[in-house]
């Protein structure tokens, strides 16, 4: 039997019937379709959507059409799901598909990122947008998808396929190549991508699609570019493309031999570390974790994707570890002899640049679900998932019996002191002894740290927020520390904040960004308001660019080009700062704004915050930079903790500006420790 639909409309009754489940639990793959309709959308998946319930909750029924064919029926047909020859209606329950409007198209993508990785990995979004500049808008959203391991599903507007006249409206014209248009950017930057230019090869594409969704391994962005004619051209459906469909995710086990390898590389090594990365989360992997460290007290370090996987308060967690590491984890790893990464990619500021395990004879096991990151630092690979794995390794070392392996407790007593003497770093950061005084940024996070549950989500992904949370943030649930820094992208963190309230509608949600940062998107806040979500947005106003400010600063550059000021007559920016009223521009959004000058006012706005129930702006005016703390020297306990290790952002190697002479010596002095592993 067959479904006469178009295209579009088949791909959302196809979309409504799929499902993720592991470990017994059935979910929803896509949760809702997000959108911004223009002239290659509107009439295809947007007609669609309205036809599978986006906005009226109506659904698909059917009507009895040729021969051993089923339409959509008309609204007064929609009793009697049966004709006379027992054909059923062509669907019911659970076939309606959640329409989300968004004002931009990267930040529906963030949006959407934010509500997968919230969910685990387990339900999605996809987002629709008209051709041209709505399809090109997907990609930085795409790209940081594609980093994460996150999925999210594209559904962009496309040229005509048939092309009955080219050029047509925003069309790219290339003319060594007919069959290339805008969307094919998202390529590079998308896990699955096609381009469905006949009805007919959307089923081949849509269960690619699906498949890569739902695959730990390759997952993350998946584009399906849509021609305006193919969206709305009927075709002849069969039923079993669209019934509903249960796609089980894969919790693989390790290879005996490399399970054997990894397990005696464990038993010989004297001070072993452990790093837990996104993949501990991702495979909700978290209780394991806890009890392969609690039986063997190896110490845990995370990344920034893997905060959480311990609650702070756990004796086997030390904390962040690289560039924005604690002093207790760097420490260890520059002194391991044996380093286990779970589910981490090990990137640059993981590794400081690949100085942060100076001894050439330590070595790496790498527990991940992809071989390509297992093999990184010349590992011992096992190749699994994280939670399978961690489950298998402490069972070949024995932990559940008297006589398992276990860390000589002098090792395990020292990186305990080093522990408590860090935590008091914190709480110095945190300090504020002055009610009256204009807060600093490590005491906005002191006061979110006094306020907050296990419940509450903090979302941030640039500046230099990302670099005071890895190493002070206590984190106390596992998905309380959402911080995008595989792609760090400016702009993520009000949309996301979305996407993880509509995934989770009863936590506070906490957007945490910088004056930069807001100014990038600020639009999604219309679409809180429209959806009344009571999102936490903390704009933390310092009147520039200040974390590449310091960086700036620290490679020769002398924070050109940085500040938010007016022009001096020389044609610097070093006159008055701008008279920007950002506060006042989320309240013209529908926000209500809040606005915080000390630290009491600040107690007392996140606190009233916390408590509503629709979308509220806190916004801070930071302490100017001569107001804050100096960096403190070593050994003092005083102020917020500088970097802990190095990152590699190479300095100009001829110059005559005295700055960026004395920076390049700094330079040439720490890459001279770089080791690469083979």
């Amino acid at each position: 039997m067959t479904v006469r639909l178009t295209t579009a409309q088949a791909l959302i009754a196809f979309l409504a019937r799929q499902y993720t489940e592991r470990d017994g639990q059935r979910q929803r793959l896509i949760g809702a379709t997000w959108g911004i309709f223009g002239h290659g959308n509107v009439a295809g998946i947007g007609q669609a959507l309205l036809e599978c319930g986006g906005s009226t909750n109506a659904q698909y029924s059917g009507h009895k059409g040729t021969k051993g064919t089923k339409g959509t029926k008309g609204a007064e047909d929609t009793k009697g799901a049966e004709d006379a020859k027992g054909t059923k209606a062509a669907q019911g329950s659970g076939s309606a598909m959640p329409f989300l409007q968004g004002r931009n198209e990267q930040a529906m993508v963030h949006a959407a990122v934010g509500y997968a990785r919230q969910s685990g990995r387990l339900s999605a979004h996809a987002v629709t947008t008209s051709i041209g500049p709505g399809a090109t808008n997907l990609v930085t959203g795409a790209a940081l998808a594609t980093v994460n391991h996150l999925p999210v599903l594209l559904l962009p507007g496309d040229t005509f396929a048939t092309r009955p006249a080219d050029p047509v409206l925003q069309q790219l014209e290339v003319p060594y190549a007919g069959d290339v248009s805008v969307n094919d950017c998202l390529r590079p930057v998308s896990r699955y991508f096609d381009r469905i230019t006949r009805p007919e090869a959307l089923i081949p594409a849509a269960l690619q699609a699906v498949r890569t969704l739902t695959d730990p391994v390759s997952t993350g962005a998946v584009t399906l570019a849509l021609p305006q004619d193919v969206q709305a051209e009927a075709y002849d459906w069969p039923e079993e493309f669209l019934a509903e469909r249960v796609w089980h995710v894969r919790r693989p086990a390790p290879d005996p031999d490399e399970l054997d390898r990894a397990v005696r590389a464990v038993r010989a090594a004297r001070r072993p570390l452990l790093v837990a990365g996104g993949g501990v989360r991702h495979s909700a992997a978290e209780q394991a974790l806890a009890a392969f460290a609690e039986a063997t007290g190896i110490p845990v370090a995370t990344t920034q994707a893997g905060k959480g996987a311990l609650r702070h308060d756990h004796p086997s967690d030390v904390g962040g570890i690289g560039h924005t590491g604690t002093a207790t984890a760097d420490e260890l790893a520059r002194e391991a002899d044996l380093v286990i990464g779970v589910g981490t990619r090990w990137t640059d500021f993981s590794t400081a640049s690949a100085t942060l395990f100076p001894d050439p004879a330590t070595r790496f096991v790498n527990l991940n679900v992809t071989g390509f990151d297992a093999h990184k630092q010349a590992a011992l690979p096992l190749v699994a998932d994280a939670r399978t794995g961690l489950e298998a390794l402490a069972a070949a070392l024995g932990t559940q019996g008297t006589h398992g392996h276990r860390v000589d407790p002098g090792y395990r007593r020292a990186y305990t002191a080093a522990k408590a003497r860090w935590e008091a770093r914190v709480d110095a950061a945190f300090a504020t002894p002055d009610p009256g005084a204009a807060p600093t940024q490590t005491q906005v996070l002191g006061l979110l740290d006094a306020l907050v549950t296990e419940d509450d989500v903090l979302i941030n992904a640039a500046g230099s927020l990302p670099g005071d949370l890895h190493q002070l943030w206590r984190a106390r649930s596992p998905r309380q520390y959402h911080v995008e820094y595989g792609y760090s992208c400016m702009g993520y963190e009000i949309p996301a904040a979305i996407g993880v309230q509509l995934a989770a509608p009863g936590r506070p949600v906490w957007a945490l960004v910088g004056d930069g940062t807001y100014l990038m998107n600020p639009t999604e806040i219309v679409t809180a308001v429209q959806e009344r979500l009571p999102v936490k947005l903390v704009v933390l106003d310092n009147h520039g660019y200040a974390s590449i400010g310091g960086l700036s600063a620290s490679v020769g550059g002398e924070r050109f080009g940085t500040d938010y000021r007016h022009r001096d007559p020389d044609g610097a920016f070093t006159g008055d700062p701008l008279p920007v009223d950002l506060a006042a521009n989320a309240a013209s959004l529908g926000m209500r704004a809040l606005r915080a000058r000390t630290v009491a006012e600040l107690r007392a706005a996140l606190a009233e915050a916390r408590a509503a129930d629709h979308p509220v702006c806190v916004h801070v005016a930071l302490a100017p930079p001569s107001a804050r703390p100096a960096v403190p020297a070593p050994g003092s306990v005083s102020g917020p903790p500088p970097a802990q290790a190095w990152w590699d952002v190479p300095v100009a190697e001829t110059a005559t500006r005295p700055a960026a002479v004395e920076a390049r010596e700094v330079y040439d002095r720490r890459r001279a420790t770089r080791h690469r592993r083979l």
